[in-house]
């Protein structure tokens, strides 16, 4: 029988190299409901700000049965791994649906079940740098800013500067979401973390931020100790030509700065707005917000002892009341004997990314692509 997997040709080329077959798409979803209490308690959570434990819960025990449901499918069709997993929340009907989606994978003789997030072209990427999937690993949290925090943060916006008390709040869940990544790689007896993705999305009244990633053994990288495993968001090319220079990750650094511009300069930067040319008020303002989230991860890197910060991403958004969110995010990196790629180069297969062939037409809606 004809099987469905959802590799797509460049996929299941770089598997071929790595003596890998492709399988079927494989399914596991969870449709829960936070029901009466867990809203109660989380909405009184909510007037605390931080992290609210009861959602968190919620949406990590719905991840976890949709994860569960798909590797028991997996190993019912006899694969040898499973690649390309991707998750997913979805809200309807009051109720949310949890949902993993992956393809299995074969091989011939014994070979060590694992899981794998990204592609597959990235998972060829890391393995050819070394690093062995063990499974895919997921961290997450809800949080709120909360009353009391949005209270003193009112008054603060009336001055100009950052609002040390919201940055609190979002470098604190952001790396809560991680710490947890770490936890479950540790217990996995993994020594990295490679690929780390995060999403961030509206929930039962909170945000939930999600971190995923490939848990992974290196012979390179030092044992599983309290300090390690190692985390990295670089790609999987950047791992991979990271490695061939001899270089090593030593954690993803996440930086949060919230900057107020004041009520005068809020005004002031209204009027100006009404004519044509630079309102210097707001290049200040986002100026000074990206140094602060920038001179927060040196200062992380130098304490680990890092050489680097590679693959730097900056983000901003506007999160109203004349509040702006800063969000720097790297890899620290440093030089370490004994790295080194399988191959001289990454086949091209590896790096060209996948084009839809299912363009947008008549109907008046647009459809989200979907990995298997």
């Amino acid at each position: 029988m004809a099987k469905v997997t959802g590799l797509s040709g460049n996929e299941i080329y770089c598997l071929a190299l790595k003596r890998y077959a492709a399988g079927e798409i494989v399914v596991g979803n969870s449709v829960n409901s936070m029901g009466f209490l867990g809203s109660l308690g989380a909405g009184f959570n909510n007037l605390l700000g931080g992290e609210v434990p009861q959602v968190t819960q919620a949406i990590h025990d719905g991840r976890a049965a949709a994860f569960a449901r798909m590797i028991e499918e997996a190993r019912r069709q006899g694969a040898s791994g499973v690649a390309g997993v991707v998750g997913e929340l979805r809200g309807f009907n009051g109720s949310a649906e949890f949902l993993f989606v992956g393809s299995c994978i074969h091989r011939a003789g014994p070979a060590r079940f694992f899981t794998s997030a990204g592609d597959a072209q990235e998972l060829y990427c890391h393995m050819d740098a070394g690093y062995e999937p063990v499974q895919h690993v997921f961290g997450n949290i809800a949080y709120s800013v909360g009353v009391g925090g949005g209270l003193l943060g009112s008054l603060k916006t009336l001055l100009r500067g950052e609002i040390r008390e919201y940055s609190d709040i979002f470098n604190q869940t952001r790396h809560a979401a991680l710490n947890r990544v770490i936890d479950q790689a540790r217990r996995d007896g993994a020594n990295a973390v490679v690929g780390i993705r995060t999403t961030i999305c509206p929930w039962a009244g909170t945000h939930e931020m999600m971190m995923a990633g490939t848990a992974a053994v290196n012979a390179s990288l030092p044992p599983v100790t309290f300090s390690s495993p190692v985390t990295s968001d670089l790609t999987g090319e950047e791992l991979w030509a990271m490695t061939n220079l001899g270089y090593a990750p030593v954690k993803l650094l996440i930086s949060t700065s919230i900057y107020s511009l004041g009520a005068t300069g809020g005004f002031l930067a209204a009027f100006k707005s009404l004519k044509r040319g630079e309102i210097n008020e707001l290049t200040t303002l986002v100026h000074d917000a990206r140094e602060i989230a920038i001179d927060r991860i040196k200062s992380e890197a130098d304490d680990l002892g890092a050489e680097e910060v590679v693959g730097v991403k900056t983000y901003i958004s506007e999160i109203g009341s004349g509040l702006v969110e800063f969000v720097a995010v790297g890899t620290a990196v440093t030089k370490l004997e004994g790295m080194a790629v399988k191959s001289p180069a990454l086949p091209v297969q590896a790096i060209i990314r996948d084009k839809d062939t299912w363009i947008d037409g008549d109907f008046g809606f647009s459809l989200d692509r979907q990995n298997g």
